[in-house]
């Protein structure tokens, strides 16, 4: 745990008792501050309580009594409208942050010589797959990872800072928003694609809460930016404005970027000295997303004073992340194989898009509740789907979308992988059948963690041979 100072002795209110939220508590309290909890459901209540923290009902409280909110990033700050705690924290005129922004603190409260470093990964698409290879590639150089944040384990929950200590952060937009002096020694933007409008007001206020990675970095740090969106090369460009030096990284050439090229044929980065590091042998980082996302990594690592040489040993044995482009199992056909690949983490149109550009011919599971715009902007790359299986909620409506593409609405995960398999197989020689959704699974599973071991599950129960056995 990382005990949080700057509270000692002061109330603070702390609303939205999940992972982050309890752990807040934890790192208040352990700080020296009197942190009380509130939820809207009984049994975060009960945890707390059980925990003896102090639980009283915020709707009725004395707010001119706490000196800050700690604030859920699943409650809105301002859209669609504020959270009622927000209202109320605004009338006592007193901050509301996250738990992002109470690690800041606790970081800028060591003496200069005593802090870790850190290294800080958002974007729309690709931050948790960059976050966790990042992880991998400085800790097989040999240095002391700490991972969590929006990935795994809360950031308040990781180990107690040390200074040899690399801490590698996945942050998302609605936490990024509860901050002001985060200031990451490598920020890194993966990209940028319409997602959560709702909760930004449109689409500048969610480029503007992802720019917040950038806000208090200091003049030596490194800020690593995807520019193949306008809205990255215009987030790009507004930094170098106010003279702070950024890398840019690149699908494609771009004069003055970090590029990544023959993502498909030859999997490689192309640096910008003209070096090109083969990744054929990484066979965790298919396709050209993935590609980028070793851009980000090699980058970092040499920020971070790795050598060349230990990047590249981290990124060829990378074992992946699970439930994105996670090979989970094959099955022998007729004059080769097929193989079964988990991106149940592609939520959303964008993500789906680099799974599917990984592979020339897929036969793709898709559905579940959609997203604004369907699959609609997938049309470029209808040519690389033998058939499609459709489930949940947007199986009619990505079928209409489909038209003459070849697909069926199989509906639920298990007949879609029996469908899928049987069809790879009669097709011959080698085939892939890819989950990258497209959706949010909220419809029929819990979240995509479920729906991926879902998929997992039936992939295995064909018989299939789990990839990391063979």
């Amino acid at each position: 745990m990382i005990p949080v100072p700057g509270f000692e002795g002061r109330r603070v209110a702390v609303f939205g008792l999940g992972r982050s939220g309890i752990t807040a508590a934890r790192a208040l309290q352990a700080g020296g501050a009197q942190p009380v909890l509130w939820d809207d459901g009984v049994s975060g209540r009960m945890q707390a309580e059980a925990e003896g923290f102090d639980v009283e009902d915020l709707t009725v409280a004395d707010w001119t009594r706490f000196d800050a909110l700690v604030l859920s990033p699943g409650a809105p700050l301002t859209h669609p409208k504020p959270h009622w705690t927000v209202e109320k924290a605004h009338e006592a005129g007193i901050p509301v942050i996250g738990d992002i922004e109470l690690f800041a603190r606790a970081l800028d409260a060591l003496p200069q010589g005593q802090r870790p470093r850190v290294v800080a990964i958002t974007g729309t698409n690709g931050k948790s797959t960059t976050t966790a290879l990042i992880a991998f590639v400085l800790k097989q150089a040999g240095l002391t990872v700490h991972m969590g944040g929006n990935i795994g384990i809360g950031v308040l929950a990781l180990p107690h800072p040390t200074p040899d200590a690399v801490y590698v952060i996945e942050v998302s937009s609605y936490q990024l928003d509860l901050t002001t002096r985060f200031a990451p020694d490598v920020a890194i933007l993966t990209n940028i694609s319409p997602d959560h409008l709702d909760r930004h007001g449109g689409m500048e206020g969610y480029v503007k809460a992802k720019s917040r990675i950038f806000q208090a970095q200091s003049p030596d740090a490194s800020a690593l930016i995807g520019v193949d969106e306008d809205w990255g090369r215009g987030l790009a460009d507004a930094l170098e404005a106010k003279g702070e030096t950024v890398t840019r990284i690149a699908t494609a050439r771009h004069e003055g970027d970090l590029p990544v090229q023959g993502w498909r044929a030859a999997p490689g980065l192309l640096l910008a000295d003209n070096a090109r590091i083969d990744l054929t042998e990484a066979r965790s980082l298919p396709g050209r997303h993935n590609a980028q996302n070793a851009a980000f990594a090699y980058a970092t690592a040499l920020a971070l004073g790795l050598s060349p040489e230990q990047a590249l040993d981290g990124l060829k044995t990378f074992p992946g992340l699970a439930h994105r482009m996670e090979a989970v199992g094959r099955i022998a056909s007729d004059g080769g194989e097929v193989r079964f690949i988990n991106d149940s983490k592609g939520t959303n149109a964008d993500a789906a898009y680099q799974a599917l550009a990984s592979y020339l011919k897929v036969f793709w599971i898709a559905g579940g509740k959609a997203k604004d715009g369907g699959i609609e902007p997938l049309r470029p790359l209808f040519g690389h789907i033998a058939k499609a299986y459709l489930i949940g909620e947007a199986a009619e409506a990505f079928a209409v979308t489909l038209g003459a593409v070849p697909h069926v609405v199989a509906n639920t995960m298990d007949r879609a992988v029996q469908m899928a398999a049987e069809d790879a197989a009669a097709a011959g020689g080698d085939q892939v059948v890819l989950l990258s959704p497209a959706c949010a699974s909220f419809d029929q599973f819990p979240d995509f963690e479920v729906r991926g071991e879902a998929f997992r599950a039936a992939v295995l129960a064909l018989g299939a041979v789990a990839e990391a056995a063979v």
